[in-house]
């Protein structure tokens, strides 16, 4: 496979994958200020700080106010992890490599763009923004849903693979360090039923509620949800699935034994912690370790089977 052709069918899908998840994160956010007190609600700032992209934002708004955050995060182009954003990438990158995909597929990707871009006006509103982000979800699961039942399962079905779970898991890494950096303080007992809500909150920002009840079978606790967010073998979203699937995939290619290794470090780092043990500081210390080695095995995807490009004329494809 060329390794051009190799490169956006990556891309492609961490593009897609980038453009759910951050229409998840809104629209959980939405119903979580619905459900906690005014003085307790965390705001919308914190779904800037997921994305890492303070920065940018700062430059263009003057303050982190819904409207402000909404529309920088679904259809701000100068924002290269907006919805909208993705989505160009994404049907670029897809339609380079349209003889190496279903045509349903590019088909339904190129829809789900037109619709994110003709109706953006009503995405932004509170009132047509639950249908909004409703069908950006809808459509970015339809698309990987159409891709694992009709691609070819070979290289380039493998390194689709690899651009979904380093995103989904770099994603899951970002929302529990800023949702629980936000999480009351342990020993504010009168106001836990409302942390309760906020780490319901971090599983459905995911569609990890159902999931996580049928295997952990306990209440929603902090320790419990960590465990299960970070280290559940069978949960898709979880970044101890997303790590092995990772694996399962490097290890079809040739030239695999650097990426490898930098996968098998995050294996270990996974396995030989308790996240439910640590306070806050060492949680995120633990994460920062974990997103350090999801960017080291970007970096060796990239330099073993991509093209080299000038620092100049990159895409600008990581999120920070």
């Amino acid at each position: 496979m060329l390794s051009r052709v190799a490169e956006n069918i990556y891309w492609m899908a961490r593009y897609v994958e980038r453009a759910e998840n951050t229409a998840r994160i809104v629209a959980v956010n939405a119903n979580l200020l619905l459900d906690l007190p005014k003085g307790i609600a965390p705001g919308w700032r914190p779904l800037v700080d997921i994305t890492g992209a303070n920065a940018l934002f700062e430059e263009h708004y003057k303050d982190y106010g819904e409207r402000q955050v909404v529309r920088f995060l679904i259809g701000d182009e100068r924002n290269v992890g907006s919805i909208l954003s993705a989505l160009v990438a994404a049907r670029e990158n897809c339609r380079t490599i349209r003889d190496f995909i279903p045509r349903e597929a590019w088909e339904l990707l190129n829809e789900i763009y037109l619709f994110a871009r003709e109706n953006l006006s009503k995405g932004v509103t509170k009132g047509g923004r639950h249908v909004y982000l409703k069908r950006v979800i809808q459509g970015a699961q339809n698309i990987t849903g159409l891709l694992s039942g009709t691609m070819l399962h070979d290289q380039g079905y493998d390194f689709l693979h690899l651009g979904r779970f380093l995103e989904r898991a770099d994603m899951t890494t970002r929302i529990v360090d800023v949702r629980s950096a936000n999480l009351l303080p342990e020993e504010t007992t009168d106001l836990r039923p409302f942390e309760t809500i906020q780490w319901v909150s971090v599983l459905k920002s995911m569609t990890a509620y159902q999931a996580y009840r049928r295997s952990e079978q306990v209440r929603v606790l902090r320790g419990p949800v960590l465990r299960f967010l970070f280290q559940n073998e069978t949960f898709p979203r979880s970044v101890n699935h997303c790590v092995e699937s990772l694996r399962a995939s490097l290890s079809k290619l040739p030239r695999n034994d650097a990426a490898l290794r930098v996968a098998g470090r995050l294996k270990r780092n996974l396995e030989g912690s308790e996240p439910r043990r640590l306070n806050q500081q060492q949680l995120h210390d633990f994460v920062d370790d974990l997103q350090v080695g999801i960017g080291e095995l970007h970096q060796e995807i990239a330099k073993t089977w991509f093209p080299p490009v000038p620092e100049s004329q990159s895409q600008a494809q990581s999120q920070g």
